[in-house]
């Protein structure tokens, strides 16, 4: 999942000191705000995202975000 994108980009800046010829990020969910954040700190880098979700709550966890697998598959709460 990418949320706020703070370990993203701190992973991505690890694996950049080590001089690699291309970095692919890819996750299931991602939260507006993360995806921007990422975008932002590493143009250079291709995204692939699954999902995109609604935003972030005060919390920063992702709306609706994962919850519960069988309410993503069937819309039950």
């Amino acid at each position: 999942m990418l949320a706020t994108g703070g370990s993203a980009i701190d992973a991505i800046s690890q694996i950049k000191k080590r001089n690699p010829k291309e970095i692919k990020f890819m996750c299931i969910i991602a939260a507006p705000e993360g995806l921007n954040a990422l975008k932002e700190a590493h143009p250079d880098v291709d995204i692939f995202v699954g999902a995109l979700d609604s935003h972030l709550n005060d919390h920063g966890y992702i709306v609706p975000g994962l919850g519960d697998a069988g309410d993503r598959i069937f819309g039950t709460k």
